[in-house]
């Protein structure tokens, strides 16, 4: 199936399965098999379409999406797959290839790990050879993208992680804006899970209190010398006691002396802003990669239907991964 892989980047850079079909149906013209089980036998077409079948029922799981990823959050197992992507290996030849890795298991345990990927549609047995899927083989390549994926999000899990860190893509996100995204009972502990790991941060305070400057003109009211200096240093865009307490030199307990001063002759006023969570270098890369995944799933989840709608199937236009999506 690697072969298939090649052969399209060749023609474009990034196209669906279904266009891979399409692609690949343009050298049927041109084969002339000298009998109808060569072409059967040796057809990519007629292989990936076969994929494209089986992955169209395996998707239509309303766990599809959780049921991939549980896959996925697993070394060994993506050790295999990435061995697998490059070639055919039999049990035995896997075994080898994992000790290479200082990793010894017997060749019933790798059977048992190459089961979960066929069953999601990442690897596929053919005389007792396994081998990557192209959905395998493309979902490799995106991972590769941070090694670390199977380390840092709890394996067998109902995928809260997953889909905290793809909303907080769009923007940090308050403790109550994230009761919207994942079930309350479960945030506190999905945040300390996130943190504990590296792939999400905030600040240490509860919330920010941030001061402002009013629009009141300044020269209705009598300041004395520190409050003037404590105004100017005030900006509309607001500032918080510690770094004001900073710019002007004074202590914090004697800055919000002065500030309730202030705000009691309405030169200034106070405005809390709630403690957020947000992304950290590592979450961002890793909420990126689980997007893309998402994305690649999804391409080939119509991929699939469209090769069922050509071979005159019924189209599930509202099949079980409409269900799966982390985000809609």
């Amino acid at each position: 199936m690697s072969n298939i892989l090649t052969i399209i980047r060749k023609n474009e850079s990034n196209p669906t399965l279904y266009e891979m079909v399409k692609l690949l149906a343009a050298e049927c013209r041109n084969c002339a098999p000298i009998t109808p089980m060569q072409c059967i036998s040796g057809c990519k077409v007629y292989k990936l379409k076969n994929e494209l079948r089986r992955l169209s029922g395996t998707m239509d799981n309303p766990n599809y999406i959780k049921d991939l990823f549980n896959v996925l959050k697993n070394e060994t197992r993506l050790l295999i797959l990435q061995a697998i992507v490059n070639g055919r290996y039999s049990v035995s030849q896997l075994q080898q290839e994992l000790k290479r890795t200082g990793c010894s298991y017997s060749q019933v345990t790798i059977s048992e790990y190459l089961s979960p990927l066929m069953a999601v549609g990442l690897a596929s047995e053919a005389r007792d050879e396994y081998y990557a899927s192209s959905f395998g083989s493309r979902l490799t390549e995106l991972l590769g993208c941070f090694p670390e994926f199977a380390q840092k999000i709890p394996a067998n899990s109902e995928c809260y992680e997953e889909t905290l860190l793809q909303s907080l893509l769009l923007g940090p996100k308050t403790f109550e804006a994230i009761e919207a995204v994942i079930a309350p009972k479960i945030v506190s502990r999905t945040l300390k899970r996130l943190r504990s790991t590296g792939l999400v941060k905030t600040s240490r305070e509860r919330s920010y209190i941030f001061f402002y400057k009013s629009k009141r003109d300044p020269n209705k009211e009598p300041l004395t010398v520190t409050e003037r200096k404590i105004y100017d240093a005030v900006t509309y865009d607001g500032l918080s006691v510690g770094k004001l307490s900073r710019e002007i030199g004074l202590s914090k307990r004697v800055t919000y002396r002065y500030l309730r001063r202030l705000r009691g002759k309405k030169m200034v006023f106070a405005r809390r802003i709630p403690k957020s969570y947000r992304l950290t270098c590592d979450g961002e890369k890793l909420a990126l990669v689980l997007q893309n995944v998402q994305r690649l799933v999804e391409d080939t989840w119509e991929s699939s239907q469209q090769v069922m709608q050509d071979a005159g199937g019924v189209i599930i236009k509202m099949g079980g991964l409409s269900n799966n999506a982390f985000l809609r």
